[in-house]
């Protein structure tokens, strides 16, 4: 694609009163600051403008409107969908946003935009707290909040967004403004779950949990031979568990030479992992049925440091190598969904691949329906298919197994998604519609009060009632 230069009198222009960096096209640093987590990701944006803070923030998206400038957000750029660039137009870059307060007294975080979940860890475990946050510790804290956030205190604490107490971002006509429960409250609802749609958030202000530092947690291998009977129990072990406990599986090969014996490395397996957010004593029994199904390949469980646990994925997912994820939430684990897991594991291109099962209610069921935009609290699982691999000439084929698997496994969900793992978005405004339902139009007028040209779209999109479709003109992540 040619590169559609901004002239260089904007340029100038915006940089008089721009305080962070610009990285244009050649700087040195360029083709770092363009990259992204996602290695299938090969954007190049005309302009990188590294914001300093709140100020910057205004100035691009001023700048962004009144040039009529393609513009795109990123925040810790580690979104499966590459959605924090563009090719040609203006990176809206919060990377270097990334302080983080705590008053230990109220429980309270006030968190920068361009935070990743392990920033927020290192601060809140110092006083032995912490706020549900992603399942990677590198995820950045604004795309997984706005998106709901499903992490390793989903069922005791709920999901990230349900922790929010207020969020700051900039609109696009350049205005700062604040949501809360007592403040702009329907903008509120809708930056909880509904995506990147209404703004640029620069902030947000978390509630805090006694939570480490310390944590019993469970990370138990079996022979895929095993497979479906570890569902079966797992299904009837998660029907009567506590909300202290959340947990999910993993089945793929994993090949893990540090891990597995050599003469199990390369054989498929599943794996059960979760940690108890209580007292350790208790995690400690109350984990310990899921190590007992069978005799395991491998078993790690047992305590440690929540921030290590948190960590506990992030090898498995480094920057730059190739991923496509999607999504859905399922109605159970009835015996033809088990098989049909089973099947998918089984058949996938990748032996770094998995079909992931989330364990949800507790908390995140019991949580009123209207206090947010989120749309998936009435599922008893997610599933999570995940390709990831590494060579090019074999993206073709991962992709092909993940959507795929999703074609086969709708038989046992509603259609409804989890728009933080959205493969690339490419269903639109008919994912969007399935996964809300009626308060979709209550989504729509929200947009239409605070973002009426879709300039921020290139993200789970909202389209205002004055468009047909999506523009791709803007992205939140």
């Amino acid at each position: 694609m040619a590169q559609q230069a901004i002239p260089a009198e904007q340029i100038e222009r915006f940089g008089a009163e721009f305080h962070g960096d610009l990285i244009r096209v050649g700087d040195a640093d360029y083709d770092d600051a363009r990259s992204v987590w996602n290695g299938m990701i090969d954007k190049r944006p005309a302009l990188i403008a590294r914001c300093a803070g709140v100020a910057d923030i205004i100035s691009a998206v001023n700048f962004a409107r009144e040039d009529d400038i393609l513009v795109a957000v990123r925040g810790g750029g580690h979104n499966v969908a590459g959605t924090a660039v563009c090719d040609d137009g203006l990176v809206i870059d919060l990377s270097e946003m990334r302080c983080v307060w705590i008053d230990p007294d109220a429980q309270k975080a006030w968190v920068q935009a361009g935070t990743t979940w392990a920033d927020v860890d290192h601060e809140t475990q110092t006083f032995g707290l912490a706020t549900p946050g992603g399942a990677v510790s590198e995820t950045g804290v604004a795309g997984l909040t706005l998106g709901g956030g499903i992490g390793h205190l989903r069922c005791k604490y709920g999901l990230t967004c349900d922790n929010l107490r207020s969020v700051d971002l900039v609109t696009a006509d350049g205005t700062f403004v604040t949501a809360s429960e007592d403040e702009n409250p329907d903008l509120f609802w809708g930056l909880r779950g509904g995506g990147g749609n209404f703004g640029v958030v620069t902030g947000f202000e978390f509630d805090l949990h006694p939570v480490g530092p310390e944590v019993a947690m469970c990370s138990v291998f079996y022979s895929g031979d095993r497979m479906a009977g570890c569902l079966r129990t797992y299904r009837e072990y998660v029907a009567s568990a506590p909300a202290e406990v959340s947990t999910l599986t993993l089945s793929g090969v994993m090949p893990d030479e540090e891990l597995f014996p050599p003469d199990v490395v390369d054989d498929t397996k599943i794996a059960i992992t979760g940690c108890y957010a209580g007292l350790v004593e208790d995690g400690e029994r109350t984990l310990a049925p899921l190590q007992e199904i069978a005799e395991p390949i491998a078993n790690f469980s047992g305590v440690m440091p929540y921030v290590e646990y948190q960590q506990l994925f992030d090898e498995d997912y480094p920057d730059g190598m190739r991923y496509y994820w999607k999504s859905l939430y399922l109605d159970g684990l009835s015996e033809s969904a088990i098989d049909r897991i089973v099947y998918w594991t089984d058949v996938a291109p990748s032996p770094l691949s998995t079909v992931d099962v989330w364990q949800l209610g507790g908390t995140i069921e019991r949580a009123d329906t209207e206090d947010s935009a989120f749309a998936g609290r009435h599922a008893p699982f997610l599933l999570g298919v995940e390709a990831n691999w590494e060579r090019p000439e074999d993206d073709d084929a991962n992709v092909a197994w993940v959507r795929d698997c999703l074609d086969d496994m709708r038989q046992f969900s509603d259609g409804s998604v989890y728009l933080n793992f959205p493969g690339f978005l490419e269903e639109g405004d008919d994912m969007m519609r399935t996964t809300f339902g009626p308060p979709y139009e209550r989504l729509v007028t929200l947009k239409d009060e605070y973002d009426p040209v879709n300039p921020f779209s290139r993200n789970q999109n909202i389209t205002p009632s004055g468009s047909t479709e999506a523009d791709g003109r803007a992205c939140h992540e």
